[in-house]
């Protein structure tokens, strides 16, 4: 038990090395002693062990109080690179988007790809591709329209996908871990990190496309809420619902999406609400949407913020959530 402990004591203590010197990018070793609280003589063992990793490079030297020069050490951003991969409906074909992102979120390279309908061999051979050009690649995120229980896609809007285990397939080709996240999930997460929302903030993304279901995202606490087997947000199967694959009229659109907010308001009570849709003009909703409070008053509403950055946020999240699960998940000590 002794041993473990101390184990896990130097797994946190190089993680928080580790995540100093991401924040800082150099650094000596007295300078990471102070800013970590750890002793010179710990911090000298960990930073020999992340310079033999490659974590760390040695940078220059610099003068220290009339000592001796102390050596600077620069943090490797490209030591883990994370493979981001999606697909979406774009005017009635696939598109496959790949992309190389470091640690510091930085994109290293990006490709796009459009095929009539999705072929599974194809996407592996995107990722093929992708790992063979950078050996560094640790971890693949995958953003589909639905979700995956197990394994198994369970609910997409691509009927291909639905029912299919590519994604465990995936893992056991590539032997690298995959995380898998919804569009609407990491759109939620992506306007929470540009936006610089407090992670006490409690959120629903809604997203609207055309021709198909709309999804939500629940954001709470700086983390999105999955619930059972990851199937919360599949508003798609509220009572009433009419059918989204038809042309819809602005007051029919408007008419739902006022009754969806008040059940959601009514069941989980979110300080915000962003709304992601390009069906209805903003002063049209918003003094539709005042009139309907007017009709259905309850005690508090929440904040209603239309936008039409969809597709940024999406990107911008599923890059963090791929990025954030390359961190150690280090049990705290008792």
């Amino acid at each position: 038990m002794r041993t473990a402990n101390a184990n896990l004591m130097k797994e946190i203590n190089l993680n928080n090395v580790r995540q100093v010197m991401k924040r800082i990018n150099t650094a000596t070793k007295p300078q990471l002693a102070a800013l970590t609280k750890l002793s010179v003589v710990t911090v000298n063992s960990l930073v020999k062990e992340l310079h033999e990793l490659g974590e760390l490079f040695e940078d220059l030297t610099v003068p220290s109080n009339g000592g001796r020069p102390a050596q600077t050490y620069r943090y490797n951003y490209n030591f883990s690179l994370g493979l981001v991969i999606y697909l979406k409906d774009k005017e009635g074909q696939v598109l496959i988007s790949a992309t190389v992102v470091n640690l510091e979120n930085e994109i290293l390279a990006k490709d796009e790809h459009i095929i009539p309908v999705f072929e599974r061999q194809f996407f592996c051979d995107i990722i093929e591709h992708s790992i063979a050009l950078y050996p560094s690649i640790k971890v693949i995120g995958i953003g589909i329209p639905g979700q995956v229980v197990n394994g198994e896609i369970k609910v997409s809007s691509h009927h291909e996908l639905t029912g299919s285990r590519m994604i465990q397939e995936i893992e056991q080709q590539f032997e690298l871990p995959i995380l898998v996240e919804n569009d609407v999930n990491a759109a939620i997460s992506g306007y929470c990190m540009n936006q610089g929302e407090e992670e006490e903030q409690y959120l629903l993304g809604l997203y609207f496309p055309n021709r198909y279901p709309p999804g939500m995202g629940i954001y709470l606490n700086g983390k999105i809420l999955k619930g059972n087997q990851g199937m919360s947000g599949e508003i798609k199967f509220l009572p009433d619902m009419p059918d989204w694959s038809l042309e819809m009229g602005k007051d029919t659109f408007i008419d739902t999406t006022c009754r969806i907010i008040q059940t959601l308001n009514a069941v989980l009570a979110p300080d915000k609400i962003v709304i992601y849709q390009d069906k209805v003009e903003l002063e049209i909703w918003t003094s539709a949407w005042e009139a309907y409070q007017l009709r259905h008053p309850m005690p508090i509403y929440p904040q209603i913020v239309m936008q039409d950055t969809f597709q940024e946020d999406f990107e911008a999240g599923l890059r963090w959530l791929t990025l954030k699960s390359l961190e150690p998940d280090l049990v705290e000590l008792h």
